[in-house]
């Protein structure tokens, strides 16, 4: 009986950051576009085993179709050819995201959906479909209360961090790690596709692949079922993946060979897409996921303290929550009262991007290196949303 393995790497760069970094750190620029480039191209031929799933932030979807970054990148790499081979599905299954790339549990709820809403519109329009099976969320920061917005969004599955799973139906340590599961919260449910954090670990800081189909076979030794094991790291952080030296980053020196050990038979693996593995095989029992987020650095992925640790994060938070609240409110008092006046509605949505913008994950992760950031879209969210206000009473 074969290991299935599902292979997911997270593409992001916050708004503006490849910009800034083309103009102060050039390198680190290219070496963060040869790496998302070398995806499809290490994958052109492999059709008959490569099975990749990515999930890229609408930020990065924004810059990457951006014509202006287009031009100023030609020549180093070409992101119109990128965007157009990753529609390769015989290869590669895109996930869903959130736009901005904020961790969903920490923002306020009714910011959500703007999020998913908006993420959407541009992979849909770049990726040529109408629907995405499988939902990551950003930092995998993930609550049961997530549940009825990702299936009112149409998503069929989420990924989650192998330490925050709970068993529900009674099942063996294999079975909680190696089989998707149904959560539930109130009348909605959603499959649950568990990331093996040991695995990912290893995955992210570079990993020997004796070693790897090794602990495949210790981990799955036991499984009287076919196990589906998920590992899921940034796929462009790191030198594993942007080292340029053929036979010393990820894909050439790991996932290429293991094909190869794969189609000499010498190695009992299938990487598969998720969707194709619930197709063929469904889900076994029904879980509870904490909440959480996956590991970064240092940090466990309990308690949001990656976010949340310093006063700065925790007033930036608060921010978010008193914005939304107010634009939310005059929202509804717009659509009321004057739903089709244009400086309005620009103001408005002014105010609302500039929050949804401002609540990226990043600005509050490096303590408090880049909570000005999120300050100074919070201050231009308030000043749109008094412009909103003096309208409103003029109209009135």
């Amino acid at each position: 009986m074969h290991a299935y393995h599902a292979l997911v790497l997270n593409l992001h760069q916050p708004a503006g950051n490849l910009e800034g970094l083309l103009a102060d750190q050039p390198w680190e620029a290219r070496e963060i576009l040869f790496a998302m480039d070398r995806i499809p191209r290490s994958l052109w031929g492999q059709e008959d085993l490569g099975r990749v799933h990515l999930s890229m932030s609408g930020t990065l979807l924004e810059t990457l179709s951006d014509p202006d970054f287009q031009a100023r990148v030609y020549g180093t790499v070409d992101c119109g050819a990128l965007l157009w081979h990753l529609q390769n599905e015989r290869l590669i299954e895109i996930l869903g995201t959130g736009y901005y790339h904020p961790v969903l549990p920490l923002i306020p709820s009714a910011d959500r959906a703007e999020h998913l809403q908006r993420w959407q519109g541009i992979a849909g329009h770049l990726f040529w479909r109408p629907r995405f099976n499988g939902f990551w969320p950003p930092e995998m920061g993930f609550s049961m209360e997530l549940i009825p917005l990702l299936r009112a969004f149409g998503y069929r599955y989420v990924l989650v961090d192998s330490e925050h799973v709970e068993p529900v139906t009674d099942m063996s340590w294999p079975e909680l790690r190696y089989r998707p599961h149904v959560a539930r919260h109130g009348d909605d449910e959603i499959i649950v596709v568990v990331r093996d954090r040991e695995l990912s670990d290893a995955q992210e800081s570079g990993m020997e692949l004796d070693w790897f189909l090794n602990e495949m076979e210790a981990r799955t030794r036991w499984c009287d079922f076919p196990p589906l094991v998920t590992t899921a790291t940034d796929g462009e952080n790191g030198g594993w993946f942007r080292n340029v030296t053929e036979g010393a980053n990820f894909w050439s020196a790991f996932y290429l060979p293991l094909l190869e050990r794969i189609r000499a038979g010498a190695a009992d693996l299938r990487p598969t897409f998720i969707s194709d593995y619930l197709d063929a095989h469904g889900t076994h029992g029904e879980v509870r996921v904490r909440t959480g987020a996956w590991n970064t650095g240092w940090h466990h992925g309990k308690g949001f303290t990656q976010w949340t640790g310093s006063l700065a994060q925790r007033r930036t938070l608060s921010r978010y929550a008193d914005v939304s609240a107010r634009l939310h409110k005059l929202s509804e008092q717009a659509a009321a009262g004057a739903p089709y006046d244009a400086e309005l509605i620009a103001a408005l949505e002014q105010a609302r991007w500039r929050l949804l913008r401002a609540e990226t994950s990043c600005n509050i992760y490096w303590g408090e290196a880049w909570v000005e950031r999120a300050q100074v879209d919070l201050d231009a969210a308030e000043d749109a949303l008094e412009t909103a206000r003096g309208r409103m009473t003029q109209l009135a």
